[in-house]
């Protein structure tokens, strides 16, 4: 059986305050809230999932809320750039857009035959927007505001910042079935061997071996998820990687996914999720991301839950966008 990945299903990160976040990713980056659920192993945080309109595997972009968290720290063993494709030719339409709500970014720069935007959300996570030629077999959202010819398609890939290249990169080329395609100084680019085909199949890897170790917390990549297309292939995985001596974990049941977790050898937690059967699961299409879902194990909890969850006001287009954190060199984000 075929287990080498189709792509990224989706990146998770940490928040703090769920408002300024939610603001931030449905008015600024245009995205659709598609699932407004609970952690489902600590449910007095929000776990908040954007997309496309259908909330299609590589689109999805996560975060876990948690306010007052602490302020993480870039480094070394981190996702530490998360990157988004937007159409080419559309990089100087989102400058003026989010220079208009406040959000400061970088000069748009030529990197590996590719226009590059870098901005950070409200916590700081660096986030790029890259003008890509790449097929897009995604469906843009029109309901935040940014019109369709410009909007975010999907995620382009990840960076990780790694002290000891070798290591990543022979888990990437090997098991995870990557192939170097590109090097730029010290940044490695890794494609899955579908790359054209569809979102997020890019993995830059940073060698940085004097970079101090990253933690993580708010503004800062938890984990990086690859999309099975069916759970044989997940089991499929999940035995190949144990085999191999990778630490893997059981078969999670996340409602709109099952996920086992692993860590590549410089530290940074990756998931595989399987493809379906998709955030629809539990409510229609057309009102995804409206109310609070929780899985048929926490309904019971729902009134505690709902006590102790901050007031959350998602409406897409109809706030204003908080400023970010402030623009800088994603190259330097590990050092």
């Amino acid at each position: 059986m075929d287990v080498r990945p189709a792509g990224i299903h989706h990146v998770t990160a940490i928040a703090s305050d769920p408002q300024a976040n939610a603001d931030f990713y449905l008015n600024a980056l245009g995205m659709r809230l598609v699932k407004k659920t609970v952690n489902f192993d600590a449910p007095d945080t929000y776990h908040l999932y954007y997309g496309d309109r259908a909330g299609n595997p590589g689109t999805i972009m996560t975060f876990f809320p948690w306010p007052n968290a602490p302020k993480g720290r870039l480094g070394a063993g981190q996702a530490t750039t998360t990157s988004f494709s937007v159409p080419e030719g559309s990089l100087g339409w989102w400058q003026r857009h989010l220079a208009a709500l406040g959000v400061e970014t970088s000069r748009p720069v030529e990197r590996l035959g590719e226009d590059v935007l870098t901005l950070h959300d409200p916590d700081g996570l660096v986030i790029e927007l890259v003008a890509a030629t790449d097929h897009h077999d995604t469906e843009p959202w029109d309901g935040g505001g940014i019109p369709a010819e410009h909007a975010i398609r999907g995620i382009r890939g990840v960076t990780l910042t790694e002290h000891d290249l070798d290591r990543t990169a022979g888990m990437l080329n090997g098991r995870l079935g990557f192939e170097l395609a590109a090097e730029l100084g010290n940044r490695y680019r890794f494609h899955t061997d579908e790359a054209g085909a569809g979102v997020g199949t890019v993995v830059d890897v940073l060698a940085e071996p004097r970079a101090r170790s990253g933690l993580v917390a708010a503004g800062t990549v938890h984990h990086v998820a690859y999309r099975a297309p069916d759970q044989p292939t997940q089991i499929d995985w999940q035995q190949r990687l144990a085999d191999d001596g990778v630490g893997v974990t059981e078969i999670r049941d996340r409602s709109y996914f099952t996920s086992i977790y692993f860590r590549e050898p410089g530290g940074v937690l990756l998931e595989i999720a399987t493809e379906g059967p998709g955030f629809d699961y539990d409510e229609p299409l057309l009102q995804l991301g409206r109310a609070l879902k929780l899985p048929p194990w926490l309904e019971p909890q729902r009134a505690e839950i709902e006590r102790h969850l901050p007031e959350l006001v998602v409406g897409e287009h109809e706030r204003t966008a908080p400023q970010s954190a402030g623009a800088a060199n994603s190259e330097e984000a590990g050092k």
